[in-house]
């Protein structure tokens, strides 16, 4: 299986060809965002407020791409080769970054509607399956520069990847019996704040272990 490095050709192409299309995707979002203004009659606030809930699913749909945009940014600050299942994975990746706009689109509609939200938690959660497999797949092959990133900042980065997938996962369930509170969890991603929140907590108390001489 071939392997490509860092700053070779073949790698960079892989990284600017990610960055189009997640330019290009998060782009589509804004073109869901539209007015329902009868010809002829003068737009009044209640107008503007009326696609609200197009609002949420837009705002939603913005922070998800740009938060998989900045993980993978910084998978690749540290990732320094790449073979054919890395690559494999990033253009799964790309693919659901891709169809997260149709469903967008779809939640926009029928807002709240248990398909809609399920289309939509199935799309986060592929997302973070394969952003889980570019990170899992790249630190089992050793592919990654250790000099900046020490054993505990890489078990934190792969609790975040594991609550985010599990975030999407809570989104698919729920979305089958109670849509808007899945919509909710995944809006502000309370199982991820929270637990992260945890985290941060437990790490500022916990006292560092002082060396043993021997």
């Amino acid at each position: 299986m071939h392997e490509y490095s860092k700053k070779e050709i073949a790698f960079e192409r892989v990284l600017f060809f990610s960055d189009a299309i997640v330019a290009i995707a998060i782009t589509l979002l804004a073109l869901d965002l539209k007015l329902n203004v009868t010809e002829g009659k003068l737009l009044s606030f209640r107008d503007l407020l009326l696609p609200w809930h197009k609002y949420l699913a837009f705002i939603l749909s913005f922070v998800n791409i740009a938060g998989c945009w900045r993980a993978h940014h910084d998978f690749f600050v540290y990732i320094n080769k790449m073979d054919e299942r890395v690559f494999m994975f990033n253009i799964f990746w790309l693919f659901f970054i891709v169809t997260l706009p149709f469903a967008t689109t779809v939640l926009s509609e029928h807002f709240g509607q248990s398909p809609a939200v399920f289309l939509y938690s199935l799309n986060v959660l592929s997302l973070s399956i394969f952003q889980n497999c570019i990170w899992d797949y790249a630190a089992k092959k050793e592919y990654m520069n250790r000099q900046h990133l020490d054993d505990t900042q890489l078990r934190f980065l792969r609790w975040i990847l594991n609550l985010d997938m599990l975030n999407g996962l809570i989104g698919v369930i729920l979305s089958l019996f109670i849509p808007k509170i899945a919509f909710f969890l995944l809006f502000f991603k309370v199982p991820l704040a929270l637990i992260a929140a945890l985290g941060r907590f437990r790490k500022k108390i916990v006292p560092a272990k002082i060396p043993v001489k021997n």
